[in-house]
Formats: structure tokens, sequence, C-alpha cells
């Protein structure tokens, strides 16, 4: 056999398939004789497509490649295998340049295995009931003479002046518009600026609203999507050099709906390249608390957005804390739904069986105002259900029984109002519950997201346009896509294995839980519960060092917002922060 021959570029080896030397696990599933499952292959005919699997050398796949491999994959095998598997490898790589040779696959093109976070055996409410909003002000406030008093009112309140008529959606879209401009050179948030759809559907609203034909809480209100979502006609970047062009024919289902509900489009909002972080093809989106920090991500600009006052409400995506982190670090409230409650259509994939569409908003209700009116299926999105979603602002908290993690209220990463949020929820008259997490390898759920990623963006990797994109450290996407390819098949279906563990754990915990709280969000419950499909909300609890915000995350059961918004505006009224301001 003939050693393989010089590499050039990382490119030409993956190009050359020397990437599949590392999953060999594959190469042993071979059943026994007379077994059940597939037959071994038979030989290929000389010419036939396969033929050169006869002889792995043919692709420079030596015993010496494999063992190279081996030590990549965290398996060992003999001599005589690794022999034996570079005879028939060959046929291995072909049939994985074959399938790269064909036209690429598109970024919206999901695998035909859909996750579904409900197991067998559970019950789930399916009566969809009249959403119960909190009782409007009696008599109602005046609307505030000042821009910035309006600015900061919450959904709730500015959906009541605008039902009456006494707020017009025309003067608080441009209201929102004078301080998206004002504050972006500073906060780095928005990415576009849809002023003339904006001034349009806000005409549209009051025009319908004096005719009597009030549409619900959203009719009138300006918000912001985060720029992940197609926009017919507008640029749609993902954040990312290679995509700053890229303008969609289509609107995502998400915007459909709130366009429907009536709500105003006032900006495309920023997220880090790709959803991670918060550095995007312009820069990086900045704390309106402190604008020396970013805003975390990657639902950067949106979380930044509506804490400075600059929309009525935000769309935010999580796959991994990606709601959570920035509304977190800039003290707005984000709801990640249910895995599946909000259809993806339109929205960039990352990872299939983990992506998530919720609102960002001031307050918990006004997320749960948003969430009814993107709640649904969509036949674009396998992966979405019709559930109903079932929320009552008056429904009592006393009683609800909240778990927590044993020690989550002590050591590292908590701040003193941490330990508040344990007495606000015994104050609402909550029962709290210890429980302990298995000592499992949860660190393995990782290769779910990051393999499913890397097939996201393969033609990326494989262009070399991720060279493009700003981040290119350890930790970012371009690295990881491209170690991505090294996770041997086998450890992403054991992954999975131990996700369906892990869903299995989590009903158990919740029986006879309400709700659980994570103080910090900072251990395993942001992975766990991201991976099982589980609801969270994350609310401003307080102020730290330097006046920065404090939150805590509030996770629910399964299509259960409902009880976790509950909760969430029971410690708004019990800790009396979330109406404070930036200084921005």
């Amino acid at each position: 056999m003939s050693a393989p021959g010089p590499v050039a570029t990382r490119r030409e080896f993956l190009a050359a398939g020397v990437a599949a030397a590392a999953i060999p696990a594959l190469a042993m599933a071979q059943p026994p004789a007379g077994g059940g499952g597939a037959a071994p292959p038979a030989a290929a005919p000389p010419g036939a497509p396969g033929a050169e699997g006869a002889e792995g050398a043919r692709g420079g796949i030596t015993p010496a490649t494999i063992a190279a491999a081996e030590t990549l994959v965290g398996i060992e095998f003999s001599e005589s295998e690794r022999a034996l598997m570079a005879r028939s490898l060959g046929q291995q790589v072909a049939r994985i340049k074959r399938r790269q040779g064909a036209s690429p696959l598109e970024n919206g093109l999901a695998p035909a295995l859909t996750f579904d976070p409900r197991l067998p055996g559970m019950e789930f409410e399916r009566e969809q009931r009249a959403l119960v909003r909190s009782a409007a002000p009696s008599p109602l406030p005046e609307v505030p003479a000042g821009d910035e008093d309006l600015a900061y009112a919450p959904v709730r309140l500015l959906s009541r002046w605008i039902e009456a008529r006494k707020l017009t959606s025309a003067r608080l879209t441009g209201v929102y518009l004078e301080r998206l401009r004002r504050l972006d050179s500073k906060l780095k948030f928005v990415v576009t600026l849809t002023e003339d759809l904006a001034r349009e559907q806000a005409a549209g609203a009051d025009a319908q609203i004096a005719a009597g034909k009030y549409r619900g809480p959203l009719h009138g209100i300006p918000w912001g999507a985060k720029d992940l979502l197609d926009t017919a006609g507008i640029a749609t970047t993902w954040g990312a050099e290679p995509y700053a062009e890229r303008v969609p024919e289509t609107d995502a289902a998400v915007v459909r709906r709130l366009a429907e509900a009536g709500a105003v489009l006032v900006a495309k909002t920023t997220l880090g390249a790709l959803a991670m972080g918060d550095v995007w093809h312009g820069g990086r989106t900045n704390n309106p608390w402190d604008v020396t920090r970013g805003s975390s991500g990657s639902s950067a600009g949106s979380a930044a957005a509506v804490a400075s006052g600059c929309v009525g409400f935000a769309i935010g995506t999580e796959t991994l804390g990606s709601i959570i982190s920035p509304s977190r670090a800039c003290g707005s409230t984000g709801l990640r739904p249910t895995f599946g409650r909000v259809a993806r259509t339109g929205a960039m994939a990352l990872c299939w069986s983990m992506d998530k569409i919720g609102p960002m908003a001031r307050c918990a209700e006004d997320c749960a105002l948003v969430l009814a009116a993107i709640n649904g299926a969509d036949r674009g999105d396998p992966g979405s259900l019709d559930m109903p979603l079932n929320f009552d602002a008056g429904r009592p908290v006393k009683g609800l029984r909240v778990g927590y993690r044993a020690g989550a209220f002590e050591g590292r990463g908590l701040a003193p109002e941490h330990g508040q949020v344990r007495q606000a929820l015994e104050g609402v008259g909550c029962e709290l519950v210890e429980f302990s997490l298995p000592q499992w390898p949860f660190d393995c759920l990782m290769n779910i997201l990051h393999c499913e990623a890397a097939a996201a963006f393969e033609e990326l990797t494989r262009s070399g346009k991720d060279d493009e994109l700003k981040e290119q450290g350890r930790g970012a996407w371009p690295n990881s896509f491209r170690q991505s390819w090294f996770v041997p098949g086998v450890e992403l279906i054991q992954a999975h294995r131990v996700r369906r563990r892990c869903m299995e754990m989590m009903r158990e915990k919740f029986e006879g839980l309400d709700a659980i709280v994570d103080p910090s969000n900072t251990g395993p419950l942001c992975l766990i519960t991201n991976s099982t499909g589980h609801p969270s909300l994350t609310l401003r609890i307080g102020f730290g060092d330097g006046g920065m915000p404090v939150a805590t995350t509030l996770i629910g059961r399964l299509f259960d917002e409902g009880t976790i918004v509950n909760l969430g505006s029971a410690l708004e009224g019990e800790l009396g922060v979330w109406e404070r301001r930036p200084g921005v």
C-alpha cells in the first residue's frame, strides 16, 4: 500500500474524505450470519459504484490512518482489525464522497428524523381556552406625554391605550424608530431598520382600529425580529459575513403570524453570527446597562432593544441559552417555549432537534401575550406541534410546588439577590422542594448540537467561507463545525439515547412539582432542559455589582408555559425591580 500524499489544506483534507476514517466504529456493524438486520454487502464488480471499496488503499487508507483516527474517537482496535478495515473503508469513504458531490442541502431542509419532547404515556391538556389578560386598570392611566415614559411601558398597558384609542400606533412607532436610530450608535443592535414597512403597518393598524376591527393585544405594537427570521424583500443576514447580502422571498411563519396579529415590525435585530454570542458582521452588540460590556447572545439585539425601551417586544431564538443568556445580561424577560410549540418555518436552522423561537419583553405577562400570537404548528416545520396555550393572568400561585437543585442557592455564581428569589417564592405561598440530579455525562448532549450545526452549515465549512466570520477562536463556530466531522456516528446515537434517559429523568423530577427554579442558570439544567424541550422564563430579580441586572430562571413542565408566567408575574410584584431603566 502506498502512503497517502500530503494534504495541503484542511478543505482538501475534508474533500478527500479522510474525515471518514475518524468513524471506524461504523464499519464494524456487521450482523452475524443468519441473524437479523442488513446482510453483509456483496462484493461490487469491477467498475461498479462502490468497487473502489474493495481495496481501502485506493483511498489512501492504511492501518496507520485508522490507528491515528482512533485517538480522536476514544476507541482502540487490534492490528488485524485495522488491516481488515483498511481493505473495506474505501467503500464507506466513497459513499460519503458521492453524497458530498451531489447538490448542497439547503439550510431549511430538516432531517427525516424529528424530535418530539412528549414521552409515551404522557397526558396533556387538549382544550384551548381563551387567553385571560390582567384586568385593565380602572380608570385607565393617561398616556404619558414624554416619549421615554411611553417607550418603557409594557405591552399589557400599551395595548390597553391603543384599544381605547388613547394612543395611536403611528405615534408609538415613531417613538421607537427615533430611539432605535439614536441608540444604535451606542448599542449596535439593529441590522436593518424597517421604517417604511413599519409606518405602513402602523397606519393600517390605526385605520383598522378606528373602524372597530381590533385584532387583539398586539395590534399596533412595534416589535423587533431577530435577524435569522426571514422577511420578504428585506435582508436576513444571520449575523454572518457570508450571508450579509441574503434577501429572502417569503416571511417566516412567526413574522407572518405577528403581521396577522397586527404587530408592527420596526427592526431586524442583531444576533451573534450564526446564532452564537453577540459579535455579528457589524460589530458587537452592547449592553444598555454598561455599553463597555457585550449584551451576550445570541438573541443580542432583541434583548438590548427591549431593555433600552426601543421596541414593545422582540423575538429571540434559543438552542442552548440564546434567550436565557442575553435576557439575564440585559435585564429583559425571555420566554423559551416548549420545543415544537412555535413553528420555525423560515428561521435559520442551527440544530433542528433543539432550536426554539420565543418572545422577549419587559415583563412576564407580555411574553404570554406574544406567545399566544405565534403559537402553533406549520407544515414547513416537521418538528412543530399544535398544542393549546392556556394562560390566565389571575391564576393564583399560592400552593404551587417549586423544585430546586440541591446546592442551587449556594456556592459560586450567585449574588445575594438569588437568595431573595427563594424568600419571594415562599412569600407568595409557594412550597420549595429540593431535588438532586444524577451524575450522568450530560455534556455528551453537546454532540447533538454540534453535529446538527455542522450539518446545517456543511457548505460554509467545505467552501472555506467560514474564514470570513469575525470569531475564529477555539470555541467559535468555524472550529466547532470542523471538529464535529470527527464525532463518530455511534457517539451521536449514544448521545440521543442519553437524551431519552434525561427525558425520563425530568418526567420523574416533575412528578409532584409545578415548576423548577434555577437561580443562576449556570449549571447543567440549561443543557438538560434545552435537550428535553422544557420551557423556561428568565426574568430580572435585582441589581448587583456596578448596577448590572441579576436574573433567575423558572423552568416549566412541557407545554405549561402559563404556570411559569404566573410565577414570574408574582415575583415581579414581590421584588419590585422590573420597571427600573438603564441609563443609556
